[in-house]
């Protein structure tokens, strides 16, 4: 049976879970990085989110904008959160894999989505989802960083190996059980499933799919809790139009 886990050079299509619904991977060159620095998995993952996923979210707000003008910025996040809530609930189970490997693209999977709904959150409040700063308040609302600060740090230093890679390839794989449960406990943490026992479920599939499916709702909603609270200082307050004297019945001051 050949390697489950994403392999340089083979693209990571989307994965479709029981239903037929699909939930969307982190792409192959992404899953290379995070598996050649693994310490960096989730700084690696923040940069590639905004870069892929940010203008989406971007062009995703201004289309619903377009169709229901007037909508509020509240209403608009909670069509997204309710969204990747939903596809984070499918994303416990679906890469079809068992063991550790399956477990790593499965926590993989969630902290992709997650990732998305925080930038369509960040849209639907009014802030840029393609701006360098979202990849800091990724790492800070997943909890990777305690402060801004440290999370920019990391991100330097992530973007600068990411760079050193590019020019002089990567390193070896070295002992690749070690590094992927490195990769696994890093991405865990990054979507907030704690307990080592929930990353480990999925050697056993019945456990797997019943707590992946809580684990993944329960940590997903409350970040999209933390979201809200953050970009809802973005938001434009609408200004309602002065009326005029005939809207109040001619009556004069």
């Amino acid at each position: 049976m050949s390697d489950p886990v994403p392999a340089e050079g083979r693209p990571v299509a989307p994965v479709p879970p029981p239903g037929g619904r699909v939930v969307e991977a982190p792409p192959a060159t992404l899953w290379d990085r995070m598996r050649q620095d693994p310490q960096y998995a989730p700084e690696h993952l923040a940069l590639e989110a905004v870069r892929r996923l940010g203008p989406e979210a971007a062009q995703w707000a201004q289309r619903v904008r377009a169709e229901q003008p007037g909508i509020s910025a509240e209403t608009l996040a909670e069509q997204a959160v309710r969204r990747f809530v939903n596809q984070a609930r499918l994303s416990g189970a679906v890469s079809g894999v068992a063991g550790l490997p399956g477990a790593v693209i499965d926590v993989g999977v969630l902290a992709w989505t997650q990732s998305r709904m925080v930038l369509h959150v960040a849209a639907a409040y009014g802030a840029d989802p393609t701006h360098p700063d979202r990849a800091t308040d990724l790492l800070v609302l997943q909890r990777v960083h305690k402060v801004a600060a440290s999370a920019r740090v990391a991100l330097g230093v992530a973007a600068g190996r990411e760079r050193a890679g590019a020019l002089f390839g990567g390193g070896g794989q070295g002992q690749l059980g070690r590094v992927m449960l490195h990769l696994g406990v890093r991405l865990a943490q990054m979507a907030g499933v704690r307990a080592a026992k929930r990353l480990f479920a999925k050697a056993v599939p019945a456990a797997a799919i019943i707590l992946g499916t809580w684990a993944n709702s329960s940590a997903t909603k409350k970040l999209a809790e933390r979201s809200r609270v953050l970009y809802r200082k973005h938001a434009t307050p609408r200004i309602p139009s002065p009326r005029r004297p005939d809207d109040m019945g001619g009556q004069s001051a």
